[in-house]
């Protein structure tokens, strides 16, 4: 019995070999396969860190030549379109097995780039300006005319800008000036900028909407950077210009506000109800009038006795309240 089965297992090994060893060398075989045999695929897009495009970033399984450059890279921050037509022929150069499907097909190259943006640009201008003693300090700003200026740099490069050849108007506040990136680079693109400079005003602004009526306190106030030029002549530039002061209309959060915008806050208002009243050296009257008009902490409104209806000149001393002068304590009988 233990004969038969040991045959039996002997025998299940014998015919498994076979197809493992089948197997094993299959997958050699498609591991071991020459390069050139491989299928050959067109990259549709690609990024480059160098000035160089090489047949390898084209297409993938180019073989023994992908490291050959076949062309030029774009300029840092732009593209270049390559269309079937010249793909075909680098192909056939080379001898890459690839054909195009159609027409349309193509690859788009782009630079690897570091964006300086306008906003540094305008902080480096700054920083000459101030260096090369044109009268500029380094509170203000600089705006250039250009708002969509940008510099690309190569994505292996330094971020770096040279300012140069400034030429500077001391009436006008105007610049010229030359900008390249990286600095130093003799290959670098010279751009010519020209722009003009702004003394900086702290504005205190409004951190919420105050409606009609609300005072404004300390804590309803920040500070902003505006330059001039962008301010009305009668903007409010200190806080004591907002504090105590109630709106006109309401007034939104963030933005400058004018003289005009804003009032003394109103303590007795036209039509309402107001306490009348009269000091004498040995008494205080009091009596009840209707303002004439709206008045402020200090204001002189006209108040008539609602009992005599008689008309009075009054100063508002309080919220509802008004004094009235000795000379007219007829009116509070």
């Amino acid at each position: 019995m233990k004969i038969s089965i040991l045959s039996f297992v002997f025998a299940a090994v014998l015919l498994a070999a076979p197809e493992a060893l089948a197997a094993k060398e299959s997958k050699t075989v498609a591991e071991d396969l020459p390069e050139k045999s491989k299928q050959v695929l067109l990259h549709e897009s690609v990024i480059v860190a160098g000035r160089m495009v090489r047949l390898g970033d084209f297409f993938a399984n180019a073989g023994e030549n992908a490291d050959i450059p076949v062309a030029y890279s774009p300029e840092p921050g732009k593209r270049a379109t390559f269309d079937a037509n010249w793909l075909f022929r680098v192909a056939q150069a080379y001898k890459v097995n690839w054909r195009p499907l159609s027409v349309h097909e193509k690859t788009v190259v782009e630079r690897e780039s570091i964006v300086i943006r306008r906003e540094e640009i305008e902080d480096h201008i700054l920083a000459a300006l101030v260096d090369k003693n044109t009268g500029v300090t380094a509170d203000m700003v600089v705006e250039v005319s250009n708002r969509t200026l940008r510099l690309y740099v190569p994505g292996d490069a330094e971020a770096t800008l040279s300012v140069d050849d400034i030429e500077y108007d001391r009436q006008s506040n105007r610049f010229t000036l030359n900008i390249a990136a990286p600095a130093g680079d003799p290959a670098a693109k010279s751009v010519r900028v020209t722009g003009k400079v702004f003394k900086v005003n702290d504005v205190p602004v409004l951190t919420r909407r105050v409606l009609t009526g609300e005072v404004i306190a300390l804590k309803d106030i920040e500070w902003i950077k505006s330059r001039d030029g962008r301010l009305q002549s009668d903007t409010i530039l200190s806080a004591e210009g907002l504090v105590g002061k109630a709106p006109v209309r309401s007034l939104r959060p963030g933005a400058p506000v004018r003289a005009s915008d804003v009032r003394r806050p109103i303590m007795v208002t036209r039509g309402g109800l107001v306490t009348m009243v009269l000091r004498l050296p040995d008494m205080v009257l009091t009596a009840q009038g209707k303002a004439m008009d709206d008045g402020s902490d200090g204001d002189a409104v006209r108040v008539t006795n609602t009992q005599s209806n008689t008309v009075v000149e009054a100063v508002v001393t309080g919220a509802g309240t008004v004094t009235v002068r000795s000379t007219s304590s007829v009116a509070i009988n």
